[in-house]
C-alpha cells in the first residue's frame, strides 16, 4: 500500500502545502516516494519561493526530526514573515489554481488520463475537477 502525503488542502500554520512538504521529505528520505516533484517544481517551489526559505535547509531540518508546531516555528523564525492575509490569499490562490494555458491543459488531461488508467475506469467517470491541488487528492484516492 503506497503511503501518501497529507492533503495539499491541510492547512499548517495556515498555510497550503505546508505539511505535504513536510511529509514528502520525510517519506522520499524514507524512500517511499521518489517520482514525485519535489523542492525545484510545482507546488513545492511555489511554496518556497512565497516563503523565501531555504529548501536545503528546510529539509535538513525536518529530518532532524521535530513536530508539525517545531517546523512552522522554523519556517516562522527563517521566512520573510508574511502577514496572515497574505498568507490565506496565498493558501487560497494555491488551492484554486488550475492549468493556465495550452500546456499546462495538456498536462492536466494527461494527469487524468493516468489516474483514470490506474483505477481502470473511462476519465468520464472521474469527478469534474478544475484545480492541481483536485488532481492531487484525485490521484491520492482523497476523492
Amino acid at each position: 500500500m503506497m503511503k501518501y502525503p497529507r492533503s495539499p488542502k491541510a492547512l499548517l500554520g495556515g498555510i497550503a502545502h505546508l505539511g505535504r512538504f513536510i511529509d514528502k521529505i520525510r517519506l522520499r528520505h524514507v524512500g517511499e516516494i521518489q517520482d514525485y516533484n519535489y523542492i525545484t517544481v510545482g507546488f513545492d517551489k511555489y511554496l518556497i519561493d512565497f516563503l523565501q526559505i531555504d529548501p536545503k535547509a528546510f529539509e535538513q531540518r525536518v529530518l532532524a526530526g521535530g513536530t508539525d508546531e517545531e517546523l512552522l516555528a522554523w519556517v516562522r523564525a527563517n521566512s520573510r514573515k508574511p502577514s496572515e492575509q497574505e498568507i490565506a490569499q496565498w493558501s487560497q490562490g494555491l488551492l484554486s489554481s488550475g492549468p493556465k494555458d495550452d500546456a499546462a491543459h495538456q498536462r492536466f488531461q494527461g494527469r487524468l488520463e493516468g489516474i483514470a488508467t490506474k483505477r481502470g475506469v473511462p476519465v468520464s467517470t472521474l469527478p469534474s475537477i478544475s484545480t492541481w491541488a483536485d488532481v492531487i487528492e484525485l490521484d491520492e484516492g482523497r476523492m
